[in-house]
């Protein structure tokens, strides 16, 4: 059916919702009628007078919905299973912008649910299934193992199933890793601004944390060279690519001097890449240029979806990855096996690739609307990344902005979360949680207005 012409009333709010509810309507009285074709995508824009990416975003809307199904080369239906109508949400101005949870996008374009739904159902049908059911090896199945391994070598290179563990996401990984390089004493560097999550598994150890300056390029190699020849630390922990709360990513060749010092004075470096499967041009991994010494986590939580809870580690050796696995059965006997196998089929199939590409493309999106919101601002972002640090301008100190933003209904993450020392006059932005661009550029109006008065006016901008 390419017949369908509905009209759009002139009410308040986005269009393209405007079109998901008639289009609901009309299948809620019958007009449209399940497995019914829709018409091209550019004939219903012709006919709207509206743009092509209204009529997109409109289509992508109702397919999340659960409204419509799309096939590629044949075009979009009415879903022949169609439930209940799911209600079509519109952007609340009175509810709260969540800035502060640092996840990934979930566009339709990922089509997760439709993936998760499938690929459970080939897990399931697959055969030693019930196998699955029971009590796993803690540095999980081989055959999962070997599907990391190959996730892994597109970065790393070659990497032996018996240097991979399976765990149940990066927080967990990490504290096995802890344990393993560090008794309580022992001094940890790490960046001066750090992931909030090692911190405290760190201080869980009794481990003491030795600030490393940072600029726009990541730690640097003269600061962590003297901590090395001063503290003695046994490990350096950092992010790499598109770091946790700065964005920066290292350069290759600052990556290749920060591994022969940690060589040279004995230190293990670990790698948390949660970020690095984003963006297509970064640069090698430690782990790629320092096997022997790096001990590198790679978490889907950032690149495909923190419900998984699968985070893939690779390790200087086998006896590292014995000792991995043993603390990981303390801490957690095992990742979920049923998430684990969802994974490796993903991985086997493609799946994983074609998630994490539609959640670049929306981070790059999301970004270029944080770009012309804060236009003349010192952001410091990436194209592929979906969180920015954002240095607060004079003279606003990061409580005051923090109590403001509240006020506001934003919810953003102050730098005293993520400082090892003192804390900077500035603030990390993540930009995945906004469930749609609406609400994004409503919460980064917000955020722009605010950052445009001085703390005095605000009450009369309020």
């Amino acid at each position: 059916m390419e017949s369908w012409s509905p009209t759009i009333l002139d009410e308040p709010g986005p269009k393209y919702l405007a079109i998901v509810r008639v289009l609901a309507e009309d299948i809620r009285t019958g007009r449209l009628a399940p497995g019914m074709r829709l018409p091209p995508q550019r004939s219903l824009a012709r006919h709207l007078d509206v743009d092509l990416t209204t009529v997109t975003r409109a289509f992508n809307e109702a397919r999340r919905a659960g409204l419509i199904d799309a096939s590629a080369g044949r075009g979009s239906f009415v879903r022949a299973a169609a439930s209940p109508l799911a209600k079509v949400r519109v952007p609340d101005p009175s509810a709260s912008v969540d800035f502060s949870m640092n996840m990934p996008p979930q566009p339709a374009e990922a089509r997760l649910a439709e993936r998760m739904e499938a690929g459970l159902a080939r897990v399931s049908a697959s055969p030693g299934f019930l196998d699955r059911l029971q009590y796993q090896d803690s540095a999980g199945n081989l055959a999962d193992r070997a599907a990391a391994a190959t996730w892994l070598a597109r970065r790393l290179g070659p990497v032996s199933v018996q240097r991979v563990i399976v765990a149940a996401g990066a927080q967990t990984a990490l504290s096995a890793i802890l344990a393993v390089l560090l008794k309580p004493g022992d001094a940890l560097c790490v960046p001066a601004l750090t992931y909030p999550g090692l911190r405290m598994a760190a201080e869980r150890r009794g481990a003491r944390l030795l600030p490393v300056a940072t600029d726009r390029d990541g730690i640097d190699p003269d600061s962590f060279l003297d901590q090395c020849r001063t503290e003695r630390p046994r490990a350096l922990y950092l992010v790499p690519t598109l770091d946790n709360p700065t964005t920066a990513t290292i350069p290759l060749a600052r990556r290749e001097r920060i591994a022969e010092i940690a060589r040279s004075h004995g230190v293990a470096i670990i790698e948390d890449d949660a970020y690095g499967a984003l963006p297509p041009d970064a640069p090698p991994p430690f782990a790629a240029l320092a096997g022997d010494i790096t001990w590198h986590v790679a978490t889907l939580s950032k690149c495909v979806t923190p419900g998984l809870r699968i985070a893939y580690v690779a390790v200087p050796g086998t006896n590292e990855a014995v000792r991995v696995a043993a603390e990981l059965r303390a801490i957690s006997m095992m990742a979920s096996p049923l998430a684990a196998a969802l994974a490796s089929h993903w991985i086997t199939h493609g799946d994983l690739d074609a998630i994490v590409a539609s959640i670049r493309q929306e981070n790059g999106r999301r970004q270029s609307v944080a770009r012309q919101a804060l236009q003349g601002l010192d952001v410091l972002a990436h194209p592929c990344g979906h969180h920015l640090w954002l240095p607060l301008p004079p003279p606003w100190r990061r409580d005051a902005f923090g109590a403001h933003a509240r006020q506001l209904g934003l919810s953003v993450i102050q730098s005293d979360a993520f400082a090892v020392g003192p804390a900077p006059d500035a603030i990390r932005v993540s930009l995945g949680a906004a469930p749609d661009g609406e609400a994004l550029r409503y919460g980064l109006g917000l955020l722009a207005t605010l950052l445009a008065h001085p703390p005095g006016a605000i009450s009369t901008v309020v």
